[in-house]
């Protein structure tokens, strides 16, 4: 995969260029730009993450592809839970709230269900992923 943050910078550009549609990995993902405060730097940073609906919800898993630790932008969103999200062409605030048992597993489970490489991460770790509700602020 090479450096993650060219990457990262390479699906960005794609996303923005594109109303939010991006070819490779995600291809026919429904995909979102979670935009988060660094929690020690202060620093804004921008993950591009696959999501699912959840009614009006926006859920997002913190799998990092099922590796044995948290992907950076989960602790910043739990040090700064105020985030800004970027769907398709709209920029909007939002609330991240990390869920609670039951309702971890039965989000996970419908990542999984529309995208099964998620069943597949949480096989490759020991950890729970977190799974995090992306609540819009009116």
């Amino acid at each position: 995969m090479g450096n993650p943050n060219d990457w990262n910078k390479t699906i960005i550009e794609e996303f923005r260029a594109n109303g939010g549609k991006v070819g490779g990995y995600f291809a026919g993902a429904s995909l979102l730009l979670l935009h988060t405060t660094g929690a020690k730097s202060q620093q804004q940073r921008v993950n591009p993450l696959a999501y699912v609906m959840d009614d009006d919800r926006f859920v997002v898993a913190a799998s990092k592809r099922g590796d044995p630790t948290n992907p950076d932008w989960y602790y910043n969103l739990v040090a700064k839970p105020l985030v800004t999200v970027e769907v398709g062409t709209e920029q909007f605030q939002a609330r991240a709230t990390i869920a609670a048992e039951p309702d971890r597993t039965r989000l996970y489970d419908q990542m999984a269900t529309a995208m099964p490489n998620y069943a597949e991460y949480q096989r490759n770790t020991t950890r729970i992923i977190p799974v995090i509700v992306l609540t819009r602020i009116k």
